[in-house]
């Protein structure tokens, strides 16, 4: 399973949606991206192949950020979320 995580600005919370291939968490991908660099004020829906009646709605010019990871074991077994907040977190606990 990949998760597509899109951080809104001024929101500490991230939205995600989940996709079964590469393939369509790397569509998904380009069209947050796309949306994201029209700087426009489309709508983007979404949904999530791991919980199909899970929709989004996301005004285009309120993404700040996307990315996609791949869901692993071990990731949700150590309570940490992936990607780069995961990466933050740690530098600080290190720190």
């Amino acid at each position: 399973m990949f998760i597509i995580e899109i951080t809104l600005k001024n929101t500490p919370l991230s939205l995600s949606v989940q996709r079964k291939s590469a393939e369509d968490a790397e569509t998904t991908y380009q069209k947050v991206l796309t949306a994201l660099q029209s700087g426009g004020n489309e709508i983007l829906q979404l949904t999530c192949d791991q919980q199909p009646e899970k929709k989004i709605g996301i005004l285009s010019n309120e993404i700040s950020a996307v990315q996609i990871s791949v869901k692993s074991g071990s990731s949700s077994s150590s309570g940490k979320p992936p990607g780069f907040f995961a990466l933050v977190e740690e530098s600080l606990t290190r720190g």
